[in-house]
Parts: C-alpha cells; structure tokens; sequence
C-alpha cells in the first residue's frame, strides 16, 4: 500500500475538484488539469523506492548526500571510444563528478575534443570542472577506430586507450572505463595492465537485473570469447564470486552454469565437463544448471557460459527492455482520461522504464585483468557513461583487486588442457 501526503494543498484542488464536478458541462478539462497536478507534485509517495539502490550500485553513493573531495578517487576516461566520442562521453563525465564521489582524467585527441565542447556548449561546466579540480584533460595521440583491428593497440602506442589504461597502471587513477572497440579495449587492458596470475582468459561481466528489484545476476563472459575451455568457465566463476562477494554484497554467491536443463547430463560437450569441475569446488557454491529462463529469477547471482552465449543473451536483454517499454507506451490509454491515468502513475512508469533500460546499467566489467576496466556500449551517451562510472567506482572502493590478487596467488585453479 501507497500512503501518500495529504497538505493544505491537496484539500485545495480536492475541494475545487468536488465543486467543478457538480458543473458536469465544463469539468473534463479542469478535472484532467487538477488530477496531472495533484499526480505530479502533492501525492508524493511515502515509500523506499528500492531501485534508487539498484541506481547508485548496492552499497554506493547516495547521491543526494554532499561529496568530500578527500573521499573521491581517480578514473580514468578514454574519451574518444565510442561512436558519439568524446562529446557525449565528456558530458557524461561532467555529470559523473556533480553526482559522484569521484574525479576524472579524461583523455582525448585535443582537436575533437575542443570542437565538441563548443558544438555542445558544455565550455562553462568544463572550466568549472577544471578549476574545482574534478576533471583533469589528458592529450592523446590518434585513436583507435571502432572498426579498427585490435591489434592496433600495439602500432598506436599514444591512442587515447592505451594512455587511459597507463593511467591506471601508474597509480594515477583507480579505474579506466572506454566504450570504445571492446577488442581494443581487452587487448589493451592484457598488454598494459597484464593478467592476473593464474587466470587464463579475462571475461566480461555484466550486471542484469531480475524480478527482484534488489537483486542483480552477474553474467560472464558476454563477449569476451567465443571459444572456451572447462578451465576457464571455473576461473570465471571464482572471479564472479569475489566480485559479488566483495562490490555486490552477496553474502553466499550462487553460481550456476548456463544450460538447456538442469539435470546433470545435459547440454553440450563444454557444459557436460564444466559441470564437475564447479560441483567439485569448495570455494564457492555451486547451484547447478541454471537454463535461461532461471538467468533472472533471483535463484542465481553468478552464472557463467561461453562469450558467444552470453553476448546473444545481452543483446537479447537490450531488445527485451526496448520492445517491452514501447508496448508499454502504446497500451496506455489516450485521451483526456488516459492523461488523467497516466498522470498518477507517472512515477512507475519512471521506474520501470530504469529497470528496463540498458542506457541504466551502462557497463560491463573486465573481469581477470589487474585493474578495474569497465567497458561501455558504443552508442554510450551521457547515461550510459554515468551509470558506468558508478560502476567503476563501486568496484575500485570495494577492495575487490586485493583479493583477487590473493586468488591468484594460491595458484591456478584448474589447469588448462
């Protein structure tokens, strides 16, 4: 149940609503007026909204509390990855550093850059930012493409990529993000910040949401490789227990391993030698087969399949979360009693359109390397770079790298064949 305030305001436009309903001629158009207004700003819902959590990252920032300046870490921002680089990626990071504890080394070509800035006149907030030190601009020589080869990461040595990665490796920011060509993007993050000891392949994960709103699964690999061994499915799985563990406050992550059932004897050749080694493992728990109806149930918090399985399963998601929220929009009622409808559940609306809508959650982690990487979509705009950058810091001050570290240091966990 909603219990919503009630004020001298809303006895006002209840009373004024009683007497124009007794003028039948001339009331839709006042009572359609004073049901938007009562909607939008007196009833206000007296409840937790739980998604503002599931916004913020479980156990970040609030953003409606002040920042301290000594509790902000570095990031590090290539700039010129993505599609709509570096505009809409710098008004993101402009956003980022009003609303979350953090500043930003952007890196950029300085030519596009300048051109940017003036065509979306953010020149004001840049200086501002500048001054009050929570945006530092880093030069970068030319950048990689996103139709460009991976490989390119060598032969452009200064590439905005490669700097934003060097960054990091130096101590001079705690994490990197890029929504720019994901091979680049891995290939750079494996020859400047290296792999962790004893993992064989890094993978991506991302973060989708289930049925409960407190609750997200993480995913991995969902691009990273398409062709996979036993050994590295396990490793990932560890890797997703630490993260959710460590940065999602799981207390007993639930792993499970993507498949057509749940019986023990299913799937195919990778899933069937998969299975013994994640049930044999004492160092997390193992919930078995989770088929992909189950992926967002709530039953899981870690599932782990090959890149070319989990990528199909992002891009589903995405559509998934676009057709339901048009179908949505086209199913509300119209006219004047659809206006008054759609009034008072304006707010729900909001929500579920933030629990559907990829540009919310907008990056995927690179699990397996030494750092923080968080890759983005690159059609990122100033959403997506946010929600990513949230991302990023919840996983640089969540003392997630320490013991990662600590798993590689007990050696290998299964010996690649």
């Amino acid at each position: 149940m909603i219990w919503y305030r009630r004020n001298a305001a809303v006895t006002s436009l209840v009373d004024t609503a009683t007497s124009a309903a007794s003028s039948a001629a001339n009331t839709a158009g006042t009572a359609t007026s004073v049901a938007g207004s009562m909607a939008n700003t007196v009833l206000q819902p007296l409840v937790f909204d739980p998604l503002r959590r599931l916004q913020r990252g479980l156990g970040g920032p609030d953003e409606n509390t002040p920042i301290n300046d000594s509790d902000r870490l570095w990031v590090a921002v290539d700039g010129m990855g993505g599609d709509h680089a570096p505009g809409p990626i710098l008004e993101g990071c402009l956003r980022a550093v009003e609303l979350l504890p953090l500043r930003v080394r952007f890196v950029a070509e300085s030519a596009p850059l300048q051109a940017a800035v003036a065509a979306m006149d953010l020149q004001d907030q840049l200086n501002g930012a500048v001054a009050r030190g929570l945006i530092e601009l880093v030069p970068s020589g030319p950048s990689i493409g996103m139709h460009e080869e991976a490989t390119m990461v060598r032969k452009k040595r200064d590439a905005s990529i490669n700097r934003a990665m060097d960054l990091v490796k130096q101590g001079e920011a705690m994490a990197v993000y890029s929504a720019g060509n994901s091979g680049a993007v891995m290939a750079s993050a494996i020859f400047r910040l290296g792999r962790l000891p004893s993992i064989d392949r890094p993978a991506i994960g991302a973060l989708f949401p289930t049925k409960d709103t407190e609750q997200q699964v993480l995913v991995l690999d969902v691009g990273a490789n398409m062709d996979c061994k036993p050994a590295y499915l396990h490793q990932w799985a560890l890797l997703g227990h630490i993260y959710s563990r460590d940065v999602l406050q799981v207390a007993q992550p639930r792993i499970g391993l993507v498949n057509i059932g749940e019986e023990e004897c299913k799937g195919n050749e990778l899933c069937l030698r998969t299975y013994p080694l994640l049930a044999g493992e004492r160092r997390f728990v193992f919930a078995g087969n989770c088929e992909g109806r189950d992926i967002l149930s709530g039953n899981f918090d870690v599932v782990v399949c090959d890149g070319f399985t989990g990528n199909v399963l992002l891009k589903f998601l995405e559509s998934v979360g676009s057709v339901l929220l048009d179908v949505i929009k086209e199913e509300l009622p119209r006219g004047r009693r659809g206006k008054v409808g759609s009034a008072f559940l304006i707010n729900n609306l909001r929500r579920i359109k933030k629990r559907l809508d990829h540009a919310e959650h907008g990056g995927a982690l690179l699990l397996g390397v030494d750092g923080v990487c968080v890759i983005g979509h690159g059609s990122s705009r100033a959403l997506s770079v946010l929600s990513a950058l949230r991302l990023a810091h919840s996983a640089a001050s969540g003392g997630v790298m320490a013991n990662l570290h600590a798993l590689g240091a007990n050696g290998p966990a299964v010996a690649c064949d």
